[in-house]
């Protein structure tokens, strides 16, 4: 059997299956769009991120494949649902005969993704992180109605335009952002997402990089 791919992974009908319901379990409870759209931008974004830094083919392949797949463990719980994710990654790539060691590197990041338990231990787990908290964008709010008492959707809706990019020769990974600051001030983005700079900038750390933050063309990290 040829290697899988990203390509091939982010047509797999199951896959696609659970990644449709897990979106409308977490609508329902009002989290923002966590669907095909947000799962095929981290597989990209994990995936170009170590092509950018030259890293191993085979690495940026499997991080795009665990780009796509880590948030299907949302299907089972969103509490733990890094873990549940990792172990459901498992078996469907067994069935897909997926070599162990690949297997093991795609488990890693995808149950290392959540900033409250990230702990970047491989490239793929580095990218992986980098691409999911920078998906910050006006499109995953599903109710633009609930800014006004929700800071989470405030935030996001207010983000016009986000970019993770990569500037080898300066061992820089730069997230910019463009923030319609009328409608959420860039304070509140700290606020929430504290926490998931901080996992990136570790992130970037362990991919020889530094970590920095953009908003509106001033550099705030």
């Amino acid at each position: 059997m040829s290697q899988l791919t990203f390509n091939k992974i982010s047509r797999h009908q199951d896959i696609l299956a659970m990644l449709k319901q897990l979106d409308v379990q977490l609508g329902l409870i009002g989290y923002t769009e966590h669907g095909v759209r947000h799962a095929k931008w981290v597989g990209r974004t994990s995936q170009k991120l170590l092509k950018s830094l030259g890293k191993d083919g085979r690495e940026a392949e499997l991080a795009g494949i665990a780009g796509f797949m880590h948030d299907i463990g949302n299907l089972v719980n969103r509490e733990d649902h890094a873990q549940a994710g990792a172990l459901l990654a498992h078996e469907l790539l067994k069935e897909l005969e997926m070599p162990l060691p690949e297997i093991m590197q795609v488990m890693s990041a995808i149950g290392n993704h959540h900033e409250e338990h990230a702990d970047p231990a491989t490239n793929v787990s580095a990218a992986l992180i980098l691409a999911d908290k920078a998906d910050v964008h006006k499109s995953r709010v599903r109710n633009p109605s609930t800014i006004t008492f929700d800071i989470h959707d405030r935030v996001n809706y207010a983000v016009q335009k986000s970019v993770l990019e990569v500037l080898p020769e300066q061992n820089i990974i730069r997230l910019n952002l463009t923030v319609n600051t009328k409608i959420s001030q860039v304070m509140e983005y700290f606020e929430i997402f504290l926490s998931r700079m901080v996992v990136s900038r570790r992130a970037a750390d362990f991919l020889g990089s530094h970590y920095e933050l953009t908003v509106n063309g001033t550099q705030l990290m």
